[in-house]
């Protein structure tokens, strides 16, 4: 027997409408070069129409690719809705990468228009050359620069363009809405697909208590780009509530970043770990506070438990949130659940710094090297596994996919253990565990930790060469400005003695100046790798 529901196809065009519709003078707030800039749901929602009339007028057939060079700012959201609502598929170029990579990603999704901000200009028109499909390029922001990039044309004249007829088109959910890449550590960037159905139930799921509790009571500041993951589907979720949307640009320094929070009166926010400990450490020096700020969400890399401490003591809630640009992103999120709420302070910490647990619809086991399914018993460390409604099922045109699976589910490419009550807690890259004297050893576990001592800044441990145990952990650790020459490998140590096992403690440590980053802001393992690929342990 059939239910007897209406057959209405989950279609992001749905957000925007209801947002114009509900909350017309709802603001999105831009920082630009040439100052603050507001809008309102009502005047977005014209303009997103004009935009999609002329997606066709520049050559772009339904089903093609639309490529964004561009930070966050309110042209970029107007593409988020124009480019899928109008059955095309929105393709963000991460600004970040190296041009070679750039070029790559370009031409393997077929992007046939790239719209660009003015102030990147400059750097697209260098590979311009070598991007062989696309036909146009649309500059955002003010007047063109001078550039040799042709055909050109202005992103405000395409808004120009009256279009107060236009139907925005309705078609099947499962088609493609968006496409992003890989961030490219090993090989050439794969690209992930995402249908207009997974990126609409992923964006309900941030409206759910348990998660991010989204409403059209908040002030979404949106930090994490737009060129990555989706902005963490952030835009699309925050339009669905009606919530009042702030886009930083450019400017992600922490002045910049805590004069929008205040002025804004922002009571959400998603970002890097980096950018939260760059905010709280000018506030620390200012001597400021942020008192409509209660929730935030944080991911791309693992969170120190010090980093969700020192949030939670200003009174705002650091929910650490799991996820992979192949599962549209988010997949779980750390929270302590009913009937777990009787603890001290620091075991609340220590759980609130796992990825936590899996958000409805999603599910995950642990295999391990044999593909045998691990208990859960939050002690056994195998591959996390993942499949849900919003994963990626195949990568876009890529060989690579068939590895990527087993018997149906994701394989992450993440160490994780998985408990009773159902905490995912990752342990490491798969790639970057440490292999010693036949146990594993979890440089993410060594990095919080270490990173929670008050005289260090930032922190990364990799396995050398070791010729009994195969491989011995090596911290690099980066000193806070104040302590730079004033902390010691003796230190690093005893802060790490009472926490871990002797054979987990680092064979040795030394102190760099920085550690490198991907382009998303998570450390380097592989570049820092090679930059002490010569590093001999001590005796």
């Amino acid at each position: 027997m059939r239910g007897l529901m209406m057959n209405h196809p989950l279609l992001l065009t749905h957000f925007l409408e209801r947002a114009s519709m509900l909350y017309p003078k709802q603001e999105i707030v831009s920082r630009l070069p040439e100052g603050i800039h507001r809008t309102t749901y009502a005047e977005v929602f014209e303009r997103v129409k004009r935009l999609a009339r002329s997606l066709a007028d520049l050559g772009v057939a339904p089903g093609e690719r639309v490529g964004t060079f561009a930070w966050n700012h309110f042209r970029h959201y107007e593409l988020y809705f124009a480019v899928p609502s109008s059955q095309r598929v929105l393709h963000t170029l991460n600004v970040r990468l190296f041009p070679e990579q750039v070029i790559y990603i370009a031409n393997h999704a077929q992007d046939r228009v790239i719209f660009v901000d003015d102030v990147l200009v400059p750097a697209l028109e260098k590979i311009a050359p070598s991007l062989h499909g696309v036909k146009a390029y649309v500059v955002m922001g003010g007047d063109p620069p001078k550039t040799t990039l042709k055909p050109l044309v202005r992103y405000e004249e395409l808004v120009e363009k009256p279009a107060s007829d236009y139907q925005f088109p309705s078609f099947d959910e499962n088609e493609a809405a968006a496409m992003c890449y890989t961030s490219g550590t090993t090989g050439n960037p794969k690209g992930v697909v995402y249908s207009h159905r997974a990126l609409f139930l992923q964006s309900m799921s941030h409206a759910m208590a348990d998660t991010m509790a989204l409403s059209d009571q908040d002030s979404i500041l949106a930090i994490v780009p737009m060129f990555h993951a989706n902005c963490w589907c952030l835009p699309f979720a925050a339009t669905m509530v009606g919530a009042k949307q702030i886009y930083p640009h450019q400017y992600l320094q922490p002045e910049h970043i805590v004069s929008l929070l205040e002025e804004e009166k922002v009571t959400f926010s998603g970002g890097v770990p980096t950018i939260w400990t760059g905010v709280l450490d000018h506030l620390d020096k200012e001597k400021k506070d942020l008192p409509h700020l209660k929730r935030a969400i944080c991911g791309g890399s693992a969170v120190p438990v010090a980093l969700i401490d020192r949030m939670d003591r200003r009174g705002i809630r650091l929910m650490q949130g799991w996820g992979m640009t192949e599962t549209s992103p988010l997949a779980s999120l750390a929270r302590v659940k009913a009937g777990l709420g009787d603890m001290g302070r620091d075991e609340r910490l220590r759980l609130l710094a796992k990825q936590g647990l899996t958000i409805p619809c999603v599910e995950v086991r642990i295999a391990d090297e044999k593909g045998d399914i691990a208990p859960r018993d939050g002690k056994t460390m195998g591959e996390l596994e993942i499949r849900g409604p919003w994963v990626v099922s195949d990568y876009y045109n890529d060989p690579r996919s068939q590895q990527s699976f087993h018997d149906g589910w994701f394989r992450t490419g993440d160490v994780a253990t998985l408990d009773g009550e159902g905490y995912i807690h990752i342990q490491d890259r798969a790639k970057d565990v440490i292999k010693s004297g036949g146990e594993w050893v979890s440089s993410v576990e060594l990095e919080n930790a270490i990173m929670g001592h008050p005289k260090v800044l930032e922190a990364a441990v990799i396995g050398v060469h070791h010729p009994k145990w195969e491989e011995r952990p090596l911290a690099c650790v980066v000193a806070r400005a104040e302590h730079k020459g004033k902390i010691t490998k003796d230190e690093i140590l005893e802060h790490l003695r009472p926490h871990f096992a002797k054979w987990w403690l680092p064979e040795d440590v030394v102190f760099v100046e920085s550690i490198p980053k991907t382009s998303v802001g998570k450390f380097s393992k592989r570049e820092l790798r090679e930059q002490l690929k010569d590093y001999k342990l001590p005796g």
